[in-house]
């Protein structure tokens, strides 16, 4: 055997084995929607047997119609929403402010600035949840205020360091044309390179509502007192069974599905400006 059929052999075992990998990462991350999708399907009896089925026997859909008869996942809906929304709203339009300040002017703190915002990130949520508790207490803000101003901590930071590094990436070409035709710093950045953003703020806007749309530890400390501001996630956490100790895992994987699929929907539709949103300022030139 040959040096070129020892190399053309380790080629085809290397892409095999980069093939299998690939099927073994998407297999680990698509099983739990798949799981999710199947139990949402199979009656109580089909759920408690042993061994478990990969696929419901006689699949029905009435989980599905359960949890929309239920007020109180409908309510949680229409929570997650208005604090989803809201929260990736007020992330986009102060974030696209900052990132321009930091991606495009000239001031002291700058550098320090931008990595203090990065730093941010690294708390976690249970670290901050206690103070943020009792500021909000203190305060006396309703829930759902309360939930869109606390998702802003961790929304944006995010926000502001990807959309800064897509304002470095347009060229400055673009703002010393825009003084010579007499535009105000406002002016072009709203008129001009605000338009251009539109990949940056699809990414950070779409990731901004999936955190909050997903964010349960907070949303479930700060509805405690007020359980008509609980939002999906919580409201699929404390769903109950018409008897005492039952748990309806068919509704819940039913609720799971419901409230992912949409998620899923708007990636796929968005995916190519995320991708440019998430590479913007890799590439000099």
């Amino acid at each position: 055997m040959n040096s070129k059929q020892i190399q053309q052999i380790r080629g085809l075992a290397g892409r095999a084995l980069f093939w299998l990998l690939l099927a073994l990462i998407f297999i680990y991350l698509v099983f739990p929607l798949y799981w999710a999708l199947v139990s949402s399907l199979k009656t109580e009896a089909e759920l408690i047997q042993t061994p478990a089925t990969f696929w419901p026997n006689r699949p029905v859909i009435d989980n599905y119609f359960a949890i929309f008869r239920n007020e109180r996942f409908i309510q949680g809906l229409v929570n997650s929403v208005i604090v989803a929304t809201s929260t990736t709203a007020l992330c986009l339009v102060i974030g696209a402010f900052g990132a321009f300040a930091l991606g495009k002017l000239r001031f002291r703190g700058k550098t320090p600035s931008l990595y203090l915002i990065l730093a941010m990130t690294m708390f976690p949520q249970i670290a901050v949840l206690a103070g943020l508790y009792v500021v909000i207490r203190t305060l006396n803000l309703p829930a759902i205020p309360a939930m869109i101003l606390s998702y802003m901590i961790f929304t944006m930071p995010f926000t502001v360091w990807v959309m800064t590094s897509f304002f470095k990436s347009l060229p400055d070409e673009i703002m010393q044309s825009a003084r010579v035709d007499g535009a105000t710093a406002f002016q072009t950045f709203y008129l001009i390179l605000l338009p251009l953003t539109l990949p940056a703020m699809v990414t950070t806007g779409l990731m901004a509502f999936i955190a909050a749309w997903n964010e349960y530890l907070f949303a479930l400390t700060f509805t405690t007192i007020d359980p008509g501001s609980r939002t999906v996630p919580v409201a699929i956490a404390l769903f109950t069974g018409e008897i005492a100790h039952q748990e309806p895992f068919g509704e819940i994987m039913a609720a799971a599905v419901a409230v992912t699929l949409p998620l899923i929907v708007l990636v796929l539709v968005f995916q190519q400006k995320i991708v440019a949103g998430l590479t913007a300022g890799a590439v000099k030139g």
